[in-house]
C-alpha cells in the first residue's frame, strides 16, 4: 500500500492511497475461511461448502469491508507519523468509478483540511481589563432580606397581600360557566410571581379563606410550564384546552415573615458569637458575596482572552472544506440557511481550539490523574467541614472521590474546573492586568454586551 499527499494548498490536501491486492487477500482469505465453516448452503453440509461458491457469494462484499478498513488504518498512522494537522476528518473524493467485481488494484483520494501555522506569544503588550465586582448597599440589603426569608415562619394571615402564597382548589369552566364534569382539576398554590397579568394578580390580592372567583388561565400565566404544572396537565395538553376560564377557590393562605435581624439570626447563620450587630453582619455579607463574585469575573477574564486571541492572530481556516465536512458528517440534515448562520460560530470555536492547544503546549498545562482525584478530595472535605462532619483520613477520602469519578460527568466536571484554574491563572500572570471595579449592575450591563 502506498499513501502520497500534495502539497498543501490554501490549508487543504489530498491523500492518494494506492492499494494492491497483495495488502489485503490474506485478511479476506482468513475470513472467507471462517465464512466457509458456518455457512449453510443448500445441497451442501455445514462447513463443507466449495470455496468456489463462497467466494462468488461473498468474496466482493468482504474485499470492500477489509479494503476500507486497510484505508482508515493506514490513513490514522499516515496523520499520526507525519503529524499531519487536520481539521475534521479525511473525506473520500468520488467513489463511484470504483469496479470492486473486476478490479484487485485500487485507488482512493482523501480531501484533508488543515490546521494553520501560527504562534501565541503573550507579553505585557496584550492588555485586558479585570472587572472585579463590589456590592453595592442595595445589593447587600437585598441579601441580607433573603437570608431572612430563609430564615422566617410562615403565618396563615386572615386577609391575602401581594407575596402571600394562595393554596386553591381548581376546577375548569364550561363556556357558559359551570364546572365541566370531565374537566381539569386540581389543588395547587398559587404565586403571585407566577402571575403576569396585573388585572388578574389583583384578583387574589385581598381575598380570604373560602373565596373563589373565576380566572382566564392562558391570560393570566404566560409562563407555561408553571402553568403546566399547577394544572397537573402536560404542555401538549395544556395548548389543547377546550376552556381557558378556570374556577380558584381559596383554601388558605400563607405569608412568609422574615426573621428579624439580629443576634439570635446571626448565631444560626454563622456560628454562635460570631458576628455581633447588624453592622458586621451586612460586612460579612458583603465580603462573601464579592468573594462569589469572583467567579463571574473569571469568566468575563477567560471570555475577553477568547475574543482577544481570535481577534489578534485572525487565523484563516478552510473554510470550504470544513463546510463540506460539517455537512457530510452532521447527523441531523443541515441545509445552507443553517450552515452559513452557524459556521462562523464554529470556525470561531475551533479557532479557539487550536489557540488553547498552543498556549497549553507552550505553558505545559497538564491535568494528571493525580490532579483529579486531589482536587475532588478537597471538594469533599470542604463540604464535610460545611455540614458538620468529621474530616475523613486520607484513604476514606480517596475512596469516596474514586467512587465519585467513576461517572464520566463528575470527572470531566473536576477536570474542567483544575484546567480553568491553571489556564486563568496563567492569563493573570501574563497578560498586562487593569482591574477596573464595577457594580453588580454595570457588570451585568458589560456582560450583556459582550
Amino acid at each position: 500500500m502506498k499513501l502520497t499527499q500534495s502539497k498543501t494548498k490554501d490549508l487543504m490536501a489530498t491523500i492518494t492511497v494506492d492499494v494492491k491486492a497483495v495488502d489485503y487477500t490474506e485478511n479476506v482469505d482468513k475470513v472467507l475461511k471462517n465464512y466457509r465453516k458456518t455457512a449453510e448452503v443448500p445441497g451442501f453440509r455445514k462447513g463443507k461448502t466449495p470455496m468456489g461458491i463462497i467466494n462468488k457469494k461473498y468474496r466482493t462484499g468482504v474485499v470492500v469491508e477489509e479494503v476500507n478498513k486497510l484505508i482508515q488504518d493506514e490513513l490514522y498512522k499516515h496523520i499520526t507519523t507525519e503529524k499531519v494537522r487536520v481539521l475534521g476528518s479525511p473525506m473520500p473524493i468520488d467513489e463511484t468509478d470504483i469496479d470492486w467485481n473486476n478490479s484487485e488494484d485500487f485507488t482512493f483520494k482523501y480531501e484533508v483540511g488543515i490546521a494553520p501555522d501560527f504562534d501565541v506569544k503573550i507579553t505585557q503588550k496584550d492588555k485586558l481589563n479585570y472587572y472585579t465586582i463590589k456590592a453595592d448597599e442595595k445589593l447587600v440589603n437585598n441579601y441580607c432580606n433573603d437570608i431572612a426569608k430563609r430564615f422566617g415562619k410562615m403565618s396563615s394571615p386572615d386577609l391575602s397581600e401581594e407575596s402571600d402564597l394562595i393554596f386553591c382548589i381548581i376546577k375548569q369552566l364550561d363556556v357558559e360557566g359551570n364546572v365541566m364534569q370531565e374537566g381539569i382539576s386540581n389543588e395547587a398554590t398559587v404565586s403571585m410571581d407566577y402571575i403576569s397579568d396585573k388585572k388578574i394578580r389583583k384578583q387574589f390580592i385581598g381575598v380570604r379563606t373560602g373565596d373563589s372567583f373565576n380566572v382566564n388561565v392562558m391570560k393570566g400565566f404566560k409562563n407555561h410550564h408553571d402553568l403546566a404544572a399547577m394544572l397537573n396537565v402536560t404542555h401538549d395538553q395544556l395548548h389543547d384546552l377546550t376552556s381557558d376560564e378556570f374556577h380558584f377557590e381559596v383554601k388558605t393562605i400563607s405569608r412568609l415573615i422574615p426573621a428579624e435581624l439580629n443576634n439570635e439570626l446571626f448565631d444560626k447563620v454563622y456560628g454562635v458569637g460570631v458576628v455581633k450587630d447588624k453592622k458586621q453582619f451586612k460586612a460579612k455579607v458583603k465580603d462573601e458575596s464579592e468573594a462569589q463574585f469572583l467567579v463571574e469575573s473569571d469568566k468575563m477574564l477567560k471570555n475577553d482572552v477568547v475574543n482577544y486571541f481570535i481577534k489578534k492572530l485572525k487565523l484563516k481556516m478552510p473554510d470550504e472544506f470544513l463546510k463540506r465536512w460539517l455537512v457530510q458528517t452532521s447527523k441531523q440534515p443541515i441545509t445552507m440557511e443553517m450552515l452559513e448562520s452557524e459556521y462562523d460560530m464554529y470556525s470561531k470555536s475551533l479557532q479557539w481550539q487550536l489557540i488553547e492547544n498552543k498556549i497549553l503546549e507552550m505553558y505545559k498545562i497538564k491535568v494528571t490523574q493525580e490532579d483529579i482525584i486531589e482536587h475532588t478530595k478537597k471538594i469533599i472535605a470542604l463540604q464535610m467541614k460545611q455540614y458538620g462532619q468529621p474530616k475523613g483520613d486520607d484513604k476514606q477520602l480517596t475512596d469516596i472521590a474514586s467512587n465519585i469519578l467513576k461517572k464520566e460527568e463528575e470527572r470531566k466536571k473536576v477536570y474542567d474546573q483544575i484546567f480553568d484554574e491553571r489556564t486563568l491563572a496563567v492569563y493573570k500572570e501574563e497578560f498586562k492586568i487593569t482591574e477596573k471595579t464595577v457594580t453588580y449592575d454595570e457588570f451585568v450591563k458589560l456582560a450583556s454586551e459582550k
